[in-house]
């Protein structure tokens, strides 16, 4: 049901995630990261459609996809970050709250790495609170389409 779904989408190389530069992204994988969101999404009453892929038109048809489907999407876009207006035009287009979502603090990191398309559009901005960030994304997505915290 569109009024208490939530995607959680994230783009390339987030499926290596536990093994990939664990000095930079941790140990955790992308099951936990999932698990971690359901748990959080529960605690107010939301679904969630937790999906990755390396593919750039995957990820503009899951955000299309999404209008119709669910009240807001959490969103890492990894490396698309700096390169996607794909993904940018999708934001606009679906008119749903977007919260991106980083892992590491991205402005910390290399030059390249501070632009993001996708922040000029999106509701909202996490990074660098590791996979915790996503719990505050979703905390963040739930307060802005009204679902209140549960018990």
């Amino acid at each position: 049901m569109a009024d208490k779904m939530i995607y959680v989408l994230n783009g390339p190389n987030l499926n290596l995630l536990g093994t990939r530069e664990p000095d930079k992204y941790g140990h955790t994988t992308l099951s936990d990261v999932e698990r971690l969101c359901r748990e959080a999404a529960k605690r107010f009453g939301l679904d969630v459609e937790f999906r990755q892929s390396n593919h750039e038109g995957v990820l503009v048809d899951w955000i299309q996809e999404a209008r119709e489907k669910a009240v807001g999407v959490v969103l890492n876009p990894a490396g698309y970050t700096t390169t996607s207006v794909a993904i940018l035009d999708a934001i606009i287009a679906v008119g749903i709250p977007v919260i991106e979502v980083h892992i590491t603090n991205i402005h910390a990191r290399e030059e390249f790495r501070h632009h993001s398309y996708i922040s000029k559009v999106a509701r909202g901005v996490i990074c660098g609170f590791g996979v915790t960030g996503y719990t505050l994304a979703i905390s963040g997505l739930a307060a802005m389409v009204g679902a209140a915290q549960k018990g």
